[in-house]
């Protein structure tokens, strides 16, 4: 008995000397959002306390970065990655609805292909998807911003697994009282896929969030720049403001740590749970 409970406590302190040392990194992001360029990596050599608190706070960061307009990269940001879950949790539940309950032939091929496609970089199809966009005049818009995070494969793979879990007999009990595909997924399975929902939601505002080559490469328009891009376009090619870009990453790492730790539960459930068993 006593060596378990030593045993738990060194696993238990174990665990907090590690989580500290991946907070590190973000603590060191955050003091220097409030403090001068110049203090940051005075602070960083010799490595000190110093580095993980500002000795001078400021807010003149902050300040630059909504002067230099970063307030509408983040709404920019924001709003594709609100349009991209809420339109691609549609299309991914729907997609794999079909694919995990709706008999048809040529079911496994079409699946194959669904997880094929979260297997393939993206970036190795980007620039001749980008030359597609092009042709068809959707360049410079949100559309071409959101158009490819729409079909998530990894999304579909997520909900599919979930719905292959719920019981059969549900289905049956449905279809024999009269009720079509589209009521049976309306009225039972989306119901039950709260968790998988939120699960898939997480995967596509993560694709977009991070998003950063394909902006680059379908938007030349300043005003329709995302997040990411406005970061690294506050880099000159004399002049290097950091104290900003400290302050402007610290905002986009932020929000979706906010939103992970929230949902974290919701989202470890529709990793580890198949549905309800018979």
């Amino acid at each position: 008995m006593i060596k378990n409970r030593i045993g738990r406590t060194g696993l238990t302190a174990l665990a907090i000397i590690i989580s500290l040392l991946f907070l590190l990194p973000v603590i060191w992001l955050i003091a220097s959002t409030f403090r001068t360029a110049n203090e940051t990596f005075a602070s960083s050599s010799p490595l000190s306390w110093a580095a993980l608190w500002p000795q001078h706070w400021t807010l003149a960061n902050i300040e630059s970065a909504v002067n230099n307009g970063f307030l509408q990269n983040l709404g920019n940001s924001i709003f594709v990655a609100g349009v991209t879950v809420v339109v691609g949790l549609a299309i991914s539940a729907m997609a794999a609805f079909a694919l995990a309950v709706i008999p048809f032939r040529g079911r496994a091929a079409t699946f194959s292909i669904v997880v094929l496609s979260f297997l393939v970089p993206f970036e190795a199809i980007a620039i001749p998807l980008s030359q597609s966009f092009s042709q068809w005049g959707l360049s410079n818009s949100f559309l071409a911003l959101i158009l490819p995070g729409l079909g998530n494969g990894l999304a579909v793979f997520t909900l599919r697994q979930f719905f292959l879990g719920v019981p059969p007999s549900l289905a049956e009990a449905a279809d024999m009282d009269g009720a079509g595909w589209a009521r049976i997924f309306w009225s039972i399975y989306l119901p039950l896929a709260r968790p998988a929902l939120i699960g898939a939601g997480l995967i596509l505002f993560l694709f977009q969030w991070q998003a950063y080559l394909w902006p680059i490469l379908v938007v030349s328009n300043s005003n329709l720049d995302l997040a990411p891009v406005a970061i690294s376009k506050s880099f000159g090619a004399f002049t290097n403001n950091y104290g900003q870009v400290f302050a402007e990453t610290a905002v986009l790492a932020v929000i979706p740590a906010i939103v992970l730790l929230a949902l974290q539960r919701f989202f470890v459930t529709s990793v580890a749970s198949t549905g309800s068993k018979e």
